[in-house]
């Protein structure tokens, strides 16, 4: 590990203003620690927010919720009013690392954490994303993990968070603060880029934008789901995962949300998807229009081929439990 300043902020705004160029914010460093470690993020400094008062859950005028970014992943999802308003995001930050991760991991470094792509943790391969204009080693090579939809010919990786697959499915948002003071609210969609011909930029933040909180509305209509396919039980990404809202009204869909983790560059929805649905009754035709819809410019790359029928499988299993089970009509 390279040599590095630090600082400890005891605000919001003492944490960006303390940024600079080559620094890093650090909090829970499950992620940043690693990657220091073997030299593919090298910061010259570290602004430490952990002790910043961002750790608490509040409820909005709305009925939803506002979840500090310094909230650990355990915390979130024992929360009484996660498991009973947002099941899907507790069961997604269960299946997400250990037991130990989750309690040091952050809401808003969990949104922030960088893909797991073989090639892109070691050095000695060319990685776009970690090193610009050196080409993608996982074109070509061994690539199960990696992504079928949102690919370029520069990048294939994909977003590694189980959190936030449920919050793209929750329409959550992401309340920052800027070096200027400038606040704003990036609906988590938003908050993400596709790799294209410049993968090394993955989100929407700029140099020194701090997440301060995520929002979520108030809990949806329907039931609930999440469910990842991994190559085992515990510790390990997911290969395909869904997040599903889906509520059933006078024997018809009345509204899906849908996002998938494992299959791209981010926590991945498509409209499409939710609009071969609604207004459909449940049936095994719309379920498989709809896995259509979400596979129509899927693209496997040799090893990780498989993923396009495990992802319709999934897919039409997931929408039948959340349309027959408890809480599908309500």
């Amino acid at each position: 590990m390279k040599t590095f300043d630090y600082s400890r902020a005891d605000s919001p705004e003492a944490a960006v203003a303390a940024f600079a160029t080559g620094a890093r914010f650090i909090a829970g460093g499950t992620n940043l620690l690693d990657l220091m470690k073997l030299q593919i993020e090298t910061p010259e400094r570290l602004v430490d927010i952990s002790r910043l008062d961002l750790a608490g859950i509040a409820e909005t005028a709305d009925g939803g919720l506002s979840i500090g970014a310094l909230v650990p992943n355990s915390d979130l999802a024992a929360d009484r009013r996660i498991i009973q308003g947002y099941p899907v995001l507790s069961r997604a930050l269960l299946a997400g690392a250990s037991g130990q991760l989750r309690n040091k991991a952050t809401t808003g470094g969990n949104l922030l954490q960088r893909t797991r792509c073989s090639y892109f943790y070691d050095t000695a391969m060319a990685c776009n994303k970690r090193a610009p204009g050196s080409g993608c080693s996982a074109i070509g090579g061994f690539n199960r993990i990696l992504a079928i939809l949102g690919t370029s010919d520069q990048c294939i990786a994909t977003h590694p968070s189980d959190m936030a697959v449920a919050m793209r499915a929750l329409d959550a948002m992401i309340v920052t603060l800027k070096p200027d003071g400038d606040r704003r609210r990036i609906a988590i969609g938003d908050l993400y880029r596709l790799p294209g011909d410049t993968p090394q930029i993955e989100t929407l933040l700029e140099p020194g934008e701090l997440i301060t909180h995520v929002e979520l509305p108030p809990p949806p209509k329907g039931a609930q789901l999440y469910r990842k396919v991994r190559d085992r039980a515990s510790y390990a990404f997911a290969l395909v995962s869904v997040a599903g809202v889906v509520s059933v009204e006078n024997g018809r869909i009345a509204s899906a949300a849908l996002a998938f983790g494992g299959l791209g560059p981010m926590p991945w929805r498509d409209a499409a998807v939710e609009a071969a649905l609604v207004g459909e009754p449940p049936s095994t035709a719309a379920f498989e229009a709809a896995a259509a819809a979400l596979l129509t410019d899927a693209r496997g790359f040799g090893s990780n081929d498989f993923k396009i029928p495990l992802t319709r499988r999934l897919l039409i299993a997931c929408l039948r439990d959340l349309t027959d089970g408890p809480g599908a009509a309500r």
